[in-house]
């Protein structure tokens, strides 16, 4: 291998670590945005109806928290998928 070919094998190793970080974070951006909104909105709508019904408050917060949880794994996932972007 000359000088050329590895100085060029080194530059597009470079770009292409370059990319995958740059993949991860947009992954993780938009993967946070949509369970980030999601969750907003139910807190927001669950304090509503307490407020509105307070004798209903514990069928409300216990369906806010499971639903909390299932929106929460939206962004574990994408966690996971930017890591696999990242280090594979």
């Amino acid at each position: 291998m000359t000088e050329e070919t590895k100085a060029v094998a080194e530059g597009l190793t470079q770009n292409m670590e370059a990319a995958k970080s740059i993949a991860a974070a947009i992954v993780m951006g938009v993967g946070a945005l949509g369970p980030g909104l999601g969750i907003g909105i139910l807190a927001s709508k669950a304090m509503e109806a307490i407020g509105r019904n307070p004798e209903a408050t514990a069928k409300i917060q216990t369906a806010m928290i499971l639903a909390i949880a299932f929106t929460e794994a939206i962004a574990i996932y994408a966690l996971v998928v930017a890591l696999i972007i990242k280090f594979v």
